[in-house]
């Protein structure tokens, strides 16, 4: 005769006694599950929503790079830019922060339009990369001068603060 499946109330066979333990372990972890999710997706949307602020403060200082560059707001602007940035601007000259600040200050130089298009703000991590449109028209030297010119630009989140540290411009090739 076959032996029962339960020879006394609340005893498996040995050969079930195994999964009743893997029973258990799985109700233990479903347990367990629910909140390990829940971590994951907020974190995930706290990463999200913190990328989408970083990127919008980029785009806010580039705005403000622009505008202090078109009125000559030297403090600024050197607030904005890293000790060791550099830039290389439409005709291959390549600037120091020094070099760009004297440039920017020279008052023979007006600028009366500087405006921004078409940017694009990618994250990796601290640093961002902007690349985008950009527009000036001014007299330099009792010459009139107008670019229209693609940039990218490289800015580096140290202690908290961004800070631009390389800055390229160049004219676009027509055919």
């Amino acid at each position: 005769m076959a032996e029962p499946l339960l020879r006394k109330p609340n005893r498996l066979r040995p050969e079930l006694a195994g999964l009743a333990g893997l029973c258990k372990i799985l109700r233990m972890l479903s347990r367990i599950k629910l909140p390990l999710i829940v971590a994951l997706l907020a974190t995930s949307v706290l990463g999200f929503a913190q990328e989408k602020s970083d990127a919008a403060t980029i785009r806010a200082l580039e705005l403000k790079w622009t505008e202090s560059y078109k009125q000559r707001s030297i403090d600024i602007l050197s607030s904005l830019l890293a000790d060791e940035f550099v830039i290389t601007v439409e005709d291959g000259t390549v600037y120091s922060k020094a070099g760009y600040i004297s440039h920017t200050a020279d008052s023979k130089t007006r600028v009366q339009i500087a405006e921004m298009s078409d940017l694009k703000v990618r994250l990796h991590g601290d640093t961002a990369i902007v690349t985008g449109a950009y527009h000036e028209k001014g007299e330099s030297e009792g010459k009139r001068y107008e670019y229209r010119d693609r940039l990218t630009d490289v800015w580096i989140k140290n202690s908290g603060k961004w800070q631009v540290v390389a800055s390229h411009y160049s004219i676009p090739f027509k055919q």
